[in-house]
C-alpha cells in the first residue's frame, strides 16, 4: 500500500509551537529556537504515526492575498501587527524562519508556496489534483474541514489539546458537524463566522444552528432565499431571518474568502515528496542552532539516523555513552540498552506558580517517554491555571499570565488528561520518573482535590504506576558526595544535556535521562523489580529525612522534616 502524502500547513505548525513552547528554548548563541524545535519534533512525531515519509511543508507566499481583501477587506486585518511592514509575524518568530526553511530543505522535504496565495491554496490544489494517493492535511485550521468531499481519499489531522490529534475522514462530518460534506461545511462556517480570520458571519447563528440550517436547506442561496420567503422551518426564526437578511452579503463573501484555490501548479512539489536528507547538513544544522536531539529524531523519521561517527562534538544529545558513578565528558544522550524497569519509564514535571504543593497551581505539565532507552514522542500541556502568575514564579519559569490566558486550557480540562495519561502508564507496565517528584505529586493531587476529582490527597496513589525520584536514588547511590541536589547539578553529574532548566519538557526529559543513568552504572538498582524499587524508596526518603532533622536539630532542637514519599502530607 502506497503511503499516504502528508500535506502540512507549515504555519499552523510553527505558530502552535511559538506559542506552545516556552522563549526559553534558545540556540548556543542566545536566540530563541522554540518554534523550530517544536515543528521539527512534530514532523517527526507525524513521520511515525503515519508510515510516511512523503512530506510537503506548504508556506504562506502571501498570507492575507489581494485577491482576499478586495472581497473582505477586513480579512485578517485584525492580525496586523506590525503596519509598516503590514506584517502579523511577532518578530521573535520571525527571526526563527530562516532556520525552518534551512531545517526542512536540508530534510529533502520540499517547501510549497506560490506568489499571491495562502497556503490554504496551495494546499487546496494538492488535494484536487492528487488522485493516485490518499492525502493527510496536517493543520489547526478548521476551514480545511472543506476540502473533506465524498470520493476523495484526504483526511485531515488536527492538533488538539494535551498532545492528542483528530482525524477527520469525509465520511465523518455527518457526525461531527451535521453536514454531509465539505462544501456544505464550507456553508456552515460562513454563516457561524470565524473572528480569529476576520469573516464576520451572521449574527445569532451558531454553529448548531448553521448545520441545521445547512442541512434543511441545502446551501446558503437556498437558506437566504428561505429567509426572504419567511420560512420558519429548520430553525429560522424572526431573529434569526433578520440577521441572516441583513448579513447576506457579508456571509457570501466570507464563503467565497474560504473556498481554497485549486488550479495552481503544484506538480513539482508533489514529485519532490519523499526526498533524501541531506544528513551531514541537518546534523550540521542541529549542532549551530542547539537542535542536536530534534534533527536526530528527525533524521531517524526520515530513515537517515546518525550514527555515533556522524554526530559532531557539540552534539551531546545525539551520541550516547554509557555512564558511571564517573561521568564521562560526553552526554548520556540518547541510550540505548536499558534493563529491568529503566526498559519503560516515562518521565514527568510540573511548573507551577509557587514552591509550596499546597497552594501552588500547574501551569504546565509535560510526560516523556523512554522505551529501551530511547525518547519517544512527549505530551506537553500549557495550563491556565485561573489566577495570576505571580512574578517570581514567571522569572523562574517565563510563563506569563497573558501567555497561559491566551493560550493555555483551563485547569479543570487539564487536569483529567493528565491523570489519564498518568493512569495509562499502569495499565502498559511504565513507571513514573521525575527529580523531586515528590513535590509534583503532591501539587497533582492538591490541584485534583479542588476540582473535584478526587476525595483526598492520598486517592493519588491508587492510580499511579511504580514511582522513580532520581533525587531519591541519586541520594542513596552517592550519598557523600558534596554540592547541590537540584536538577542541574545532577543533570550535570551524569552528563545529562539541560539546557532549558525551569521548562516543564526539558525537566522532565533531564530527569528520564537520569534515571536511565542511574539504572546503567549501578547493578543492583537495575536489578529491581519497578515494585521493589518504589517500596524501596519510601524506606531511603524516611532515612534520608530522618539523617538531615537529626543534623538540623543540632542547631534547632524543633527541627522537623517530613519523611513522606511519593506524596506529601497536605495540611
Amino acid at each position: 500500500m502506497t503511503s499516504p502524502l502528508l500535506v502540512l500547513d507549515t504555519p499552523a505548525l510553527y505558530y502552535r509551537s511559538f506559542h506552545g513552547l516556552p522563549d526559553t528554548i534558545r540556540s548556543p548563541h542566545g536566540r530563541p529556537v522554540h518554534a523550530v524545535r517544536g515543528l521539527l519534533d512534530t514532523i517527526s512525531q507525524l513521520v511515525h504515526q503515519w508510515d510516511s515519509r512523503r512530506i510537503i511543508a506548504v508556506m504562506d507566499a502571501d498570507w492575507r492575498p489581494d485577491f482576499r481583501t478586495a472581497i473582505l477587506p477586513e480579512y485578517k486585518a485584525h492580525r496586523i501587527t506590525d503596519e509598516t511592514r503590514g506584517t502579523e509575524t511577532p518578530p521573535e518568530l520571525e527571526e526563527q524562519l530562516p532556520v525552518i526553511f534551512d531545517a526542512l530543505s536540508a530534510a529533502g522535504i520540499p517547501i510549497a508556496e506560490v506568489p499571491g496565495t495562502e497556503a490554504d491554496d496551495v494546499i487546496a490544489s494538492i488535494v484536487a489534483q492528487t488522485t493516485d494517493t490518499e492525502v493527510v492535511v496536517v493543520s489547526s485550521d478548521r476551514d480545511l474541514l472543506a476540502l473533506l468531499e465524498p470520493g476523495r481519499r484526504v483526511r485531515v489531522h488536527r492538533p488538539r489539546t494535551g498532545g492528542r490529534w483528530e482525524t477527520t475522514a469525509p465520511e465523518d462530518l455527518p457526525g461531527l458537524y451535521g453536514v454531509a460534506d465539505g462544501t456544505a461545511y464550507r456553508a456552515l462556517a460562513a454563516l457561524r463566522g470565524d473572528p480569529s480570520d476576520g469573516i464576520p458571519g451572521a449574527p445569532r447563528i451558531g454553529e448548531k444552528t448553521a448545520a441545521k440550517l445547512v442541512a434543511g436547506f441545502g446551501g446558503l442561496e437556498e437558506i437566504i432565499a428561505a429567509a426572504q420567503a419567511g420560512s420558519k422551518e429548520h430553525g429560522l426564526s424572526d431573529l434569526r431571518r433578520t440577521s441572516i437578511l441583513e448579513h447576506a452579503d457579508a456571509v457570501r463573501a466570507g464563503a467565497r474568502v474560504m473556498e481554497g484555490l485549486t488550479d495552481l501548479d503544484v506538480r513539482e512539489f508533489v514529485e519532490e515528496a519523499g526526498g533524501a536528507p541531506d544528513q551531514a547538513r541537518v546534523v550540521a544544522l542541529g549542532a549551530e542552532w542547539g537542535l542536536e536531539r530534534s534533527v536526530a529524531r528527525l533524521l531517524e523519521a526520515l530513515g537517515a539516523p546518525v550514527d555515533s561517527g556522524a554526530a559532531p562534538s557539540s552534539a551531546p544529545a545525539v551520541a550516547a555513552t554509557a555512564a558511571t558513578n564517573a561521568p564521562s565528558a560526553t552526554g548520556t544522550g540518547a541510550a540505548v540498552g536499558a534493563t529491568g524497569w529503566a526498559q519503560n519509564l516515562c518521565a514527568f514535571d510540573l511548573e507551577t506558580t509557587g514552591v509550596d504543593p499546597a497552594t501552588g497551581r500547574i501551569v504546565s505539565a509535560a510526560l516523556v517517554p523512554f522505551a529501551d532507552g530511547q525518547e519517544g514522542p512527549a505530551l506537553t500541556w500549557l495550563v491556565d491555571p485561573g489566577i495570576e502568575i505571580p512574578e517570581e514564579s514567571q522569572r523562574v519559569h517565563g510563563i506569563t499570565t497573558a501567555r497561559v490566558r491566551a493560550d493555555g486550557i483551563p485547569t479543570a480540562e487539564a487536569l483529567p488528561q493528565i491523570l489519564t495519561a498518568i493512569a495509562a502508564l499502569r495499565e502498559r507496565g511504565s513507571v513514573l520518573a521525575g527529580h523531586n517528584i515528590v513535590y509534583d505529586l503532591t501539587v497533582l493531587a492538591a490541584e485534583a482535590v479542588r476540582a473535584g476529582l478526587l476525595a483526598a490527597p492520598q486517592d493519588l496513589l491508587a492510580g499511579l504506576p511504580p514511582v522513580v525520584d532520581t533525587l531519591v536514588i541519586d541520594r542513596r547511590i552517592d550519598r557523600f558526595r558534596k554540592g547541590p541536589r537540584t536538577l542541574t547539578a545532577v543533570a550535570e553529574h551524569y552528563a545529562v544535556p539541560l539546557a532549558d532548566a525551569h521548562d516543564a519538557l526539558a525537566d522532565a526529559r533531564a530527569a528520564g535521562l537520569i534515571a536511565l543513568a542511574q539504572a546503567r552504572s549501578t547493578s543492583s538498582l537495575a536489578q529491581l523489580t519497578a515494585d521493589d524499587l518504589h517500596a524501596s524508596q519510601i524506606e531511603w526518603k524516611r532515612e534520608q529525612a530522618a539523617s538531615l532533622q537529626e543534623f538540623l536539630r543540632r542547631r534547632r532542637p524543633s527541627a522537623t522534616v517530613n519523611g513522606d514519599w511519593p506524596l506529601e502530607p497536605l495540611d
